[in-house]
């Protein structure tokens, strides 16, 4: 709600980014399912440069990550941290322009890419006038987050917080720190490092963009929702500090993993790999601590779909915190690294993690915002099973594709040459890519089957018209 008296919240921005972040959703998976059609049939560029892989992809990753994630991420910790610290948003003003203010990046940023400008880093594509850009709505973002902390009614900040305000303030300083560059022109700079320096600076950012963006942030979202969901408190919440300070200190180590076998010092490649493994720890113990808050609420899971998602989205994050520790030793990545399986890996993530429990939140966010039923419980439940059927084809086609790459590549005759070419190998792939763009579509069409069923569930609604208790407990009972 946009009033400011004690008994009311700011809730029309969180709408307003809840359905930005959807639009970015359908269109950002679109544009994957594309991508993977390209690989079966080159051709359908039609020749035409920002039809192009090369153009297309980090569109879509950016259209995922910034715009579909993002937007989720703002509109949660807006959503929960007033209710967690029982004030209205902090500068609601700075919210509507953090609101706006990133999603005109976000299109700006993607026609960039598409009309090719770009700076080849692997999630900080966009050049340097951009980046400005990032820096100050992210800083407004904290400004909005931490005056709402800053003005809480409680003394306890509550451990979702912790991962907001973690996702806040470590991705400021590795966007700035990666993004310094030299500009020649307004649509090209060069980074201020070079060689292998910038491949560590690069992977040091790439990793915990993943690590504090797609996890971090993500598990703020968790720790509130499942809770109120369920509607119980968190199994230990002690757990979950340890865990917090646990993840915080090894995450930001992991990054050189993606370097081995790299023009990197080897001890940098050690220090990646055994950090890696350590955050098995406070990943599974995060994984236990949710499912064990949900284990007293399994009858919940027969006739809700939002708690589906966000339990099933546990699954998933169990699954992919295993396999990524494994992949960063050594003797596994010299199969994975470069094949389709590293693919796999991070579209487990986003797809089952990411995607998942984001879904699962909008369920349950959506009709408590404007004040009625979700639209068609039978459609959430469809859309459950296309996402759970199109998640598992991805990955397993991934998986047995990138295994198959690694070996072949490593297979030798017995005058130590190489047994296929590149080009066998890629032929050989058809199969797989044809698999993955199936999965592609019967993930994106549930997608698009929520897309319609929030809208319709938000049609003629307005948050500013749903009175919102003053306390809304923090602590997962409703």
């Amino acid at each position: 709600m946009e009033a400011t008296s004690n008994n009311t919240y700011h809730d029309t921005v969180v709408i307003r980014l809840i359905q930005f972040s959807v639009i970015w959703a359908v269109a950002a998976m679109a544009a994957g399912v594309y991508l993977s059609a390209e690989l079966l049939w080159p051709t359908i560029d039609f020749g035409q440069f920002w039809l192009s892989f090369g153009r297309l992809r980090p569109l879509h990753t950016n259209g995922i990550i910034f715009g579909f994630g993002v937007s989720a991420l703002m509109a949660t910790a807006f959503y929960s941290v007033q209710r967690t610290s029982h004030v209205p948003l902090f500068a609601p003003r700075l919210a509507w322009f953090c609101c706006y203010g990133w999603q005109l990046l976000v299109l700006t940023g993607g026609l960039s890419l598409l009309a090719g400008f770009n700076t080849s880093k692997e999630y900080a594509e966009l050049e340097w006038p951009f980046d400005i850009v990032i820096a100050i709505i992210w800083v407004c973002f904290g400004i909005v987050f931490f005056g709402t902390i800053a003005t809480r009614k409680i003394r306890p900040i509550y451990i979702s917080n912790w991962f907001y305000g973690a996702l806040i303030i470590v991705i400021a300083m590795l966007h700035i720190v990666n993004s310094l560059a030299i500009p020649v022109t307004l649509g090209k700079s060069y980074s201020l490092y070079a060689g292998a320096q910038d491949a560590v600076v690069q992977w040091w950012y790439g990793h915990n963009a993943v690590g504090f963006l797609l996890t971090g942030g993500f598990l703020g979202m968790m720790y509130y929702f499942l809770p109120k969901h369920a509607g119980r408190p968190i199994w230990s919440y002690r757990l979950s500090v340890v865990a917090f300070w646990t993840f915080t200190y090894s995450y930001i180590w992991a990054g050189p993993h993606h370097l081995h076998f790299n023009a990197i010092p080897e001890w940098v490649q050690s220090l990646g790999m055994v950090m890696s493994v350590v955050l098995l720890a406070p990943s599974w113990a995060t994984m236990i601590n949710g499912i064990m808050t949900v284990s007293g609420a399994w009858e919940k899971l027969r006739t809700d779909p939002a708690l589906k998602f966000i339990v099933l989205s546990m699954a998933f994050y169990g699954l992919a915190t295993f396999e990524g520790p494994m992949m960063a030793i050594r003797s596994v990545n010299v199969v994975s690294h470069f094949t389709d399986w590293t693919i796999g890996h991070v579209h487990s993530g986003a797809l089952g993690w990411n995607a998942m429990i984001t879904y699962g939140t909008f369920y349950f966010m959506v009709p408590r915002l404007v004040g009625r039923e979700l639209h068609s419980t039978q459609l959430a439940n469809i859309h459950f099973w296309l996402a759970l059927a199109g998640t598992m084809l991805y990955i397993v086609s991934m998986w047995a594709a990138g295994v198959s790459q690694g070996l072949l590549w490593l297979s030798i005759d017995e005058i130590g040459e190489l047994s296929f070419s590149f080009k066998d190998i890629m032929a050989s792939m058809a199969p797989y890519y044809g698999l993955r763009l199936i999965a592609g579509i019967i993930f994106l069409a549930g997608t698009v089957l929520m897309a319609f069923n929030l809208f319709m569930t938000m049609k003629g609604q307005d948050a500013s018209r749903v009175t919102a208790p003053a306390v809304d407990p923090a602590y997962g009972v409703s």
